[in-house]
């Protein structure tokens, strides 16, 4: 499904582990039937990483190959390191990762690379001698700016204190996205009222992430508004200002998947917030990773290719692939998603 198609269309995902088998065994061989391709997330069990993994499986299944998905419960570099070193041993085709740490995995991968695995980032990227592609979601500084537009709509006057809800101090993405951020409030004359006055880290963690959106709260009593970046984050930064009867009072936007937000646009704890078509990340992941495998795609800057249902792609500077832009929703169009 291409960006142009998202709205008005309901996306079905899987939820918890998935494993798919949908070929032959075997890893390394071009042969579609003995695609083995595996992903990895920074944490499973966790509906944003499941709803990647919905359009990895779809991916396999189109092309004849097998997915499985493997990963720690907890949101670590070191955690991921013996999920890249089991699969190396497993010689997997490909493997598909969200690097928690880019460079705590970065050896584990090049390991695994050496031994003709092929490696491709999604969501968050290794780092860039350590994968061949990465397929990112949605362009960095747009994403960045994006938020602070979100934030400023809903905040009378565009005026005040906003905080972070982060998810780990390490995740290549959200520093990505916070630096842009700084930049766009720094920059921009529309934004000179608005003030960023700390970035709290979660970890991706439900429980953390509440403690750490409490602690903001009670260190800033006249916060005007937070962005959470993070699917995890948004949603207990949600339920913290249902709790603490600051919703509607302190606005809250930043990335999340319509069925976690769904109940909170809706009571307007959240007017918008944005992410990309997740399933489609993971589709377009799965099938990268293949045409490597198959050795359809080399991965040089200005390849071009055709990703099944997603269409056409241009391989960018430094190896990455663009998936597309960011999609905002709000009480309008909510009720269209189901991801």
């Amino acid at each position: 499904m291409t960006w142009n198609e998202l709205r008005g269309v309901a996306l079905a995902a899987a939820g918890g582990v998935l494993i798919a088998a949908c070929g032959g065994s075997g890893g390394g061989s071009s042969g579609g039937s003995n695609l083995n391709i595996a992903f990895l997330p920074k944490q499973v069990n966790n509906p944003y990483f499941d709803t990647a993994a919905s359009g990895g499986q779809e991916a396999a299944r189109a092309l004849g190959g097998q997915f499985k998905q493997v990963g720690p419960s907890e949101a670590s570099g070191s955690a991921q390191v013996p999920y890249i070193q089991t699969l190396t041993q497993q010689h997997v085709s490909a493997i598909v990762v969200s690097a928690d740490d880019p460079d705590a995995i970065a050896p584990a991968l090049k390991q695994a690379m050496q031994k003709g695995i092929k490696v491709v980032g999604y969501d968050s990227s290794p780092a860039p001698d350590a994968r061949n592609l990465f397929i990112n979601q949605a362009d960095l500084q747009g994403i960045g700016q994006n938020q602070i537009k979100l934030i400023c709509d809903e905040i009378p006057g565009c005026s005040g204190q906003i905080g972070i809800v982060s998810a780990t101090s390490t995740a290549t993405n959200q520093n990505a996205w916070i630096n842009f951020m700084q930049q766009t409030l720094q920059s921009n004359p529309q934004y000179a009222n608005l003030k960023l006055v700390k970035t709290v880290y979660g970890n991706d963690d439900p429980q953390t992430s509440v403690t750490v959106t409490q602690g903001l709260l009670q260190a800033y009593p006249d916060l005007k508004g937070i962005i959470a970046p993070t699917t995890v984050g948004i949603a207990a930064a949600a339920q913290v200002l249902e709790q603490t009867g600051k919703a509607g009072k302190v606005a809250l936007t930043g990335l999340g998947t319509p069925n976690d937000m769904r109940k909170y646009v809706k009571d307007g704890t959240v007017k918008e917030f944005a992410l990309w078509n997740v399933k489609d990340l993971g589709y377009l992941a799965y099938y990268v990773a293949a045409l490597m495998v198959q050795g359809k795609l080399a991965g040089r800057s200005g390849d071009k290719f055709t990703a099944g249902r997603l269409g056409g792609y241009t391989v960018g500077a430094d190896g990455v692939i663009l998936l597309g832009p960011p999609f905002v929703f709000n009480s309008s169009n909510i009720d269209q998603f189901n991801f």
